[in-house]
């Protein structure tokens, strides 16, 4: 089952989005227009919410997690990703905040109440430490993840691109999926 209810929450999908059959998404997650979730990939809003915006992309065997409202984290923590995001394979998301147009590098770790602003990438493998900012147009790598350099203005435009190219591919995927009557 790819849509899964937790306790009176549900999935809600925008329009033109695509799940892969063998990945999951559960209960307090929004999924915004042309959003993209590729095989293997689990994004489960149970305890606190999951927001994935517009034309954002999450690739092959991630994983999307939150903070629930405790002793130790009063406030909890939700997920907010923005629009225009590539999150690059094999990456996880832990009630982080990720700006428009950023990338997420594979293999990439983003923990609690850390913040990539707009227009910045995290290195693939890279680890992202609670509360740290990205500020926007940065690169940063490592773990943990520092800043490396500024990025080009090639870099720049190319965060967009990757985000449109997900949105033609997974829009082929839509089209395969009714052509064969899925």
């Amino acid at each position: 089952m790819t849509l899964r209810a937790y306790l009176e929450h549900y999935p809600s999908l925008g329009e033109r989005v695509f799940i892969d059959d063998t990945a999951l998404v559960i209960g307090q997650t929004e999924l915004a227009d042309d959003v993209s979730v590729w095989p293997m990939t689990v994004i489960r809003g149970d305890v606190n919410r999951i927001s994935i915006g517009t034309k954002t992309n999450i690739q092959d065997n991630c994983v999307l997690h939150v903070t629930h409202v405790g002793p130790y984290t009063p406030d909890g923590g939700a997920l907010m990703i923005g629009n225009h995001v590539t999150v690059g394979h094999g990456a996880i998301l832990h009630a982080c905040r990720i700006g428009d147009s950023c990338l997420v590098g594979m293999g990439a770790r983003i923990l609690d109440k850390a913040v990539m602003q707009p227009y910045s990438m995290l290195g693939a493998g890279s680890v992202l430490t609670p509360g740290k900012v990205i500020p926007s147009g940065e690169l940063w790598v490592g773990n943990p993840a520092v800043k490396r350099r500024d990025l080009s203005v090639k870099e720049r435009q190319s965060l967009d691109y990757s985000a449109q190219h997900y949105v033609t591919l997974k829009d082929r995927y839509l089209t395969q999926a009714l052509e064969d009557g899925i």
